[in-house]
């Protein structure tokens, strides 16, 4: 398919830049991609489509306080620092972004907080605008992050147009984060209240846990007309032998299975083998799915309402099909929908 095949017309209005008071009180639109119906729901009704034993899998990753504001040495000129991932632990070199790249070469020293307490020195160009640092802290390792990351605001997505503020750091953030490393929060899962959590024990509906560290990637425009030519950019992820475990044990026993979130759903795709059964992975994918595309793993996709042309659209569509999906954004877009991270969701279902 062709990239200007996904362009939803989303009005910029209906981007989100708050999160719901309530976490399950964000509206929820039900597609059943067998027969292209649509329900209007509000999303702790999720449940009513699901039975005892059957399983949700969510992405257990965390965001960390990834954006920085420091100085350059001798001009003191502001530079905005991305934090993408750390590279090496014992020399504290991490993968950044810096912004206006234009000002900063290798040997540039950078400095943060209101003391210049925190150093960092340029010692590679990886990008355009992408850099190495190497922080310069005498001290054990995790007092060095605990003292970056104190530094840091929660990295929320460009589209919201905001500052980060106190309250974003606990919103988003789901509330089984635990695997620290992602940049973008995996924003199905901000939908689960501990209360829905505990209504779905209840009801007898398992849930199990994958890591997949979601980057920028996700968020990264697509310059190609022709996705066979888009190339992802990697990944880390984990699925543990238990996980595997659990989801072939319901795989064969008949029950529905579940991603919360594309992060889920691609991470399963990834390690899928024989029948729809999947392997325990532990390393990196950038893994590409655009329809048309055979999904094996999952039986249901929770996920919310995403920017015009960009990946996750295109697996909802590759999982929903791709006029069910185009036209439930139309509705979604006549219903006034929220869209983004702190927007509402979708429940793709048989």
């Amino acid at each position: 398919m062709k990239l200007s095949e996904f362009d939803t017309k989303m009005p910029k209005e209906l981007i989100a830049t708050e999160p719901e008071f309530h976490r399950d009180e964000a509206r929820l639109l039900v597609l059943h991609r067998k027969t292209g119906e649509i329900e209007h729901k509000v999303f702790k009704e999720v449940l009513d489509y699901f039975n005892e034993e059957d399983l949700f899998v969510f992405n257990n990753t965390r965001v960390f306080p990834a954006k920085l504001e420091g100085n350059k040495e001798k001009t003191g000129a502001k530079i905005e620092v991305f934090l993408l991932r750390e590279l090496n632990e014992e020399n504290k070199l991490w993968d950044v972004l810096v912004e206006p790249a234009r000002k900063i070469r290798i040997g540039n020293k950078l400095y943060f907080g209101l003391d210049d307490s925190m150093v960092a020195e340029v010692i590679d160009n990886t990008t355009s605008r992408g850099r190495t640092l190497r922080f310069l802290y005498d001290g054990p390792h995790d007092e060095f992050k605990a003292n970056l990351f104190a530094l840091g605001s929660t990295p929320l997505p460009a589209y919201i147009e905001r500052e980060a503020v106190e309250e974003d750091a606990e919103r988003y953030q789901t509330i089984f984060a635990e695997k620290e490393g992602a940049v973008v929060a995996p924003s199905a899962g901000l939908h689960f209240s501990r209360e829905l959590m505990t209504r779905m024990q209840i009801k007898g509906i398992d849930a199990d846990y994958l890591t997949m560290h979601v980057g920028l990637g996700s968020y990264r425009d697509i310059d190609v007309e022709d996705l066979t030519k888009h190339r992802m950019d990697s990944e880390q992820m984990e699925v543990t032998p238990e996980l595997s475990a659990n989801v072939n044990a319901k795989r064969d026993a008949g029950h529905k299975i579940c991603a919360v979130g594309t992060s889920v759903l691609r991470a399963m795709e990834t390690c899928v083998c024989m029948g729809g059964h999947i392997k325990a992975y532990d390393g990196w994918t950038n893994k590409f799915i655009f329809p048309p595309y055979d999904f094996t793993t999952c039986d249901a996709l929770i996920t919310n309402f995403h920017m015009p042309f960009s990946v996750m659209l295109m697996l909802n569509c590759a999982f929903g099909g791709y006029e069910n999906v185009m036209n439930a954004y139309k509705v979604a877009i006549e219903e006034k929908y929220r869209f983004g991270a702190y927007g509402d969701a979708m429940l793709i279902v048989d």
